[in-house]
């Protein structure tokens, strides 16, 4: 079996002159993984080279594959995924994974972004004040998940009140409220950090819905489940389509 020219040349656009140690320690294996990755999936639907990569970076920083991360970062932002998009995709991480699992993927997005020539800190892209992420992270939650979150951040019994209030303020007034990525993406690549890392399935089936709420529609969904099928496996892509399958019931 060889790998065919439609996989060749995805692995060229992606990673310019550059061959693979694989093909001579592990052919076989990466005659299969090539062929699958970068012909039979990506070229099973329409999805453009940008949201696909978004999608991969998302879920790479979601299963904790660092070195992976690493090497696809370069061919994200050789497929137009521009130095803001990538921090902010790893910004975006840090409260649904917490820093403890985002920490070396901060690290990472550096070292790239600085051997290309790109100079750090990029331009600020932050909207709110320590004064007004509370009502800005309300107005996010509101705008992404309906009226019913207006009240949600004062909710709940007393003694866990203040952790729904920090999601209002922290996880949606410190990081939604960013420039650089819009509420559709936010919520396309937190989808993807959700079904990467696995058991949070409640969570999953919840941001689904935003997704299909803000246009991120069920076909939309599970094409990102599709492409990212090879980074992640089966078993937690098929918990994935079984929760976007609940999310669609629950919305209709």
């Amino acid at each position: 079996m060889k790998i065919t020219e439609a996989a060749k040349k995805y692995h060229e656009k992606m990673f310019p002159g550059y061959e693979s140690k694989f093909l001579k320690t592990d052919p076989e294996f990466i005659e299969r993984f090539d062929n699958f990755a970068f012909d039979e999936v990506v070229n099973q639907d329409d999805m453009d080279d940008h949201t696909r990569m978004m999608a991969i970076l998302s879920v790479l920083i979601g299963c904790q594959g660092i070195d992976e991360f690493k090497a696809m970062l370069p061919a994200a932002l050789n497929f137009g995924v521009t130095s803001v998009e990538a921090k902010e995709i790893v910004y975006q991480s840090v409260p649904y994974l917490g820093i403890g699992r985002v920490f070396p993927f901060l690290h990472a997005v550096n070292e790239v972004l600085t051997s290309r020539g790109v100079e750090l800190p990029l331009p600020s892209q932050v909207t709110t004040t320590t004064e007004t992420r509370l009502e800005a992270g309300i107005q996010a939650q509101v705008d992404i998940f309906g009226e019913s979150m207006q009240d949600f951040w004062k909710s709940g019994p007393e003694e866990v009140r203040h952790i729904n209030h920090w999601l209002a303020a922290n996880c949606f007034g410190d990081y939604y409220t960013r420039k650089g990525l819009d509420y559709k993406q936010r919520e396309m690549i937190t989808f993807c950090f959700l079904l990467a890392q696995g058991g949070c399935e409640p969570q999953l089936i919840s941001h689904a819905a935003a997704n299909i709420r803000l246009g991120n529609d069920k076909v939309f969904l599970i094409k990102v489940i599709s492409q990212c099928l090879p980074f992640i496996g089966y078993p937690r892509s098929l918990n994935a389509l079984r929760c976007v399958n609940d999310a669609a019931t629950q919305s209709e």
